[in-house]
């Protein structure tokens, strides 16, 4: 019989900030890439169970990585959702082949359909619509498909600032989900600060997108690492918490966490039940270990591993 071993965060469990914290961060999802995710010895030792966990693919990752994390991940039983960002994507047989593996191979029947953050297409693709409107995933049943989503904006679809062409992407996201069987939902870039998340996420609502938001949030790190992290990710205005953070020498060496973006999300979701905002999706920029120990100290399942034992 094998001991479950326990870090001191399995035991000791501080009192949430708010009583409405548990519940919002409740069913995370979480973010992470083959060269990561071969760092941890047991995903059910982290995550609780049905966790839906993302795979980043980068340019340059073999698809065989891609495909082989995914099976590793799903065989541990959890839902798995690998990127398919266009523009690293040659052409319509690639597509194809991508989605015959992730399916064969692991199960996968999810996907996060996004450009991707590289300047020019590799191949025939240019955005996420354009996969979208292959058909591909369609056709292979995919019963989940989720769409990016950009609260401060996104300088590559909208060069001068402004928020036109990101928002007529979602509309269209949007009138594209009312013809599809598989469901939908935003995934969005990390944030800093709740009031303009807030704001964003009222004004979907206001221009008829009904699409579920599972907001970013970067995981507990280092305060350099996420400076470093949001410039390379183009994190707009509230990049300027952490500006301010920096000037604090009383925090600068202290690791940020999420707590207060969360909170208020959560307070505000808890008076507006019908808040855009369903869920969060955390990127672990400072380690999959310390953004899963966070979730779980501040309300979030059991690990699947702990529940199989009990």
């Amino acid at each position: 019989m094998a001991f479950l071993k326990f870090r001191k965060t399995d035991v000791e469990r501080p009192a949430p900030v708010q009583p409405e914290l548990p519940e919002f961060i409740k069913g995370f999802s979480i973010e992470v890439m083959p060269r990561t995710a071969a760092k941890i010895e047991s995903f059910a030792g982290l995550l609780p169970q049905g966790t839906r966990v993302y795979i980043a693919h980068l340019e340059g990752t073999p698809i065989e990585d891609m495909v082989g994390t995914a099976k590793r991940i799903a065989g541990e039983g959890f839902e798995v959702m690998p990127h398919f960002p266009a523009r690293i994507i040659k052409d319509r047989a690639t597509l194809e082949g991508w989605i015959a593996r992730y399916q064969g191979e692991a199960g996968v029947d999810q996907a996060l359909v996004l450009a991707g953050g590289i300047g020019a297409p590799a191949g025939d693709f240019d955005n996420s619509m354009e996969l979208l409107e292959s058909g591909c995933f369609d056709r292979a049943g995919f019963k989940r498909l989720h769409v990016a989503g950009h609260p401060e904006g996104n300088r590559d679809i909208d060069p001068g600032g402004g928020d036109a062409a990101v928002s007529e992407a979602l509309r269209w996201k949007q009138a594209f989900s009312e013809r599809t069987d598989a469901e939908m939902a935003i995934t969005t870039q990390f944030c800093f600060e709740a009031g303009p998340v807030i704001a964003w996420a009222t004004g979907l609502r206001a221009a008829g997108i009904d699409l579920p938001v599972h907001i970013g949030v970067a995981g507990p790190a280092k305060l350099q690492t996420l400076i470093k992290f949001a410039i390379a990710c183009g994190v707009g205005p509230s990049l300027s918490v952490l500006q301010k953070r920096a000037m604090d020498v009383t925090k600068l060496l202290t690791p940020y966490e999420p707590i207060d973006f969360v909170s208020e999300l959560a307070a505000h979701r808890a008076a507006h039940p019908d808040f855009a905002i369903t869920h969060l999706h955390l990127f672990p920029l400072g380690g999959i270990t310390a953004s899963a120990d966070w979730a779980r100290v501040h309300g979030a399942a059991e690990t699947a591993a702990t529940a199989s034992a009990l």
